[in-house]
């Protein structure tokens, strides 16, 4: 028995929630149709009774932010557009109702805030170019509001932080630059290998073989550099000269000595019979 009788509520309860989804949907329905004849207090009625049934309905609150809207009563549009970005459940409920916002804002010429709506609407829909051009165009509405002085401190500003982005790249440039010269100089096989021979060198023991011919060659006359000879003093091709002249005259005597004793005295021949 108590098993039926909680079917039976179950039953009737989604029975009732079924009604008031329906008569929620034919007063949206009804709203838009009023909307259309441009029966815009008519159309106000149709939602405000689906708001009465479901207050968070974001559908009944944002196209009553709408009638408000064409109805020139713009206070009461941002405040319904608030409550649906409130109670949206998808990103492009939101947008929409952020967008329409900005819309609202720029009616008021409160640019700042219509500013800020659509930068709110881009970041549920970055896609949408619509919302993306009535941005630009706050932003720039609100930039020729501002008085001289504080547009040009606010020039002054922004040229100043461009140039600091700009002395930061070039910071960063150069010191890619600089590690990757120090990464092509440590990769250098040509000049590590120039050291490494240089240092072999250095260490290297010398060839007893190779050392004396070198001291062969220093000790060679003929590779020996000739000194200029100083005042008073014979060079030593002089001396050499000098030296061979001496030697050929006491040649000529000893010659002269020498033939004498061959020459000698006549001596008589003996028969030996």
């Amino acid at each position: 028995m108590r098993n039926k009788v909680f079917w039976v509520l179950i039953v009737a309860t989604f029975s009732f929630v079924q009604a008031q989804e329906g008569a929620i949907t034919n007063h949206i329905y009804e709203g838009n149709s009023k909307v259309k004849e441009e029966a815009f207090s008519e159309a106000e009625k149709a939602y405000r009774k689906a708001l009465s049934i479901a207050p968070e309905k974001a559908t009944a609150l944002y196209n009553l932010g709408n009638t408000h809207f064409l109805d020139a009563q713009f206070e009461e549009a941002s405040q319904r557009f608030f409550q649906t970005q409130k109670f949206a459940t998808t990103k492009e409920d939101k947008h929409k109702a952020f967008h329409n916002m900005g819309n609202v804002f720029m009616k008021k010429k409160d640019y700042q805030k219509a500013e800020e709506a659509y930068k709110n609407a881009l970041r549920n829909n970055p896609s949408d170019e619509e919302t993306r051009y009535n941005y630009a165009l706050a932003k720039e509405l609100l930039e020729k509001e501002k008085p001289p002085q504080e547009q040009e401190q606010d020039d002054k500003k922004d040229q100043k932080d461009q140039q600091k982005e700009e002395q930061e790249d070039q910071n960063k440039d150069q010191k890619d630059q600089e590690g990757d010269q120090e990464n092509k100089d440590e990769k250098d096989p040509n000049k590590e290998g120039d050291q490494g021979e240089e240092n072999k060198e250095e260490g290297k023991p010398k060839n007893p073989g190779d050392q004396e011919k070198k001291e062969q060659q220093n000790n060679n006359p003929q590779n020996q550099q000739q000194q200029p000879p100083r005042k008073g003093q014979l060079s030593p091709q002089q001396v050499q000269n000098l030296l061979e002249a001496m030697n050929n005259q006491e040649k000529k005597v000893q010659d002269k000595v020498n033939a004498k004793k061959v020459k000698g005295v006549p001596v008589r021949a003996k028969k030996d019979w």
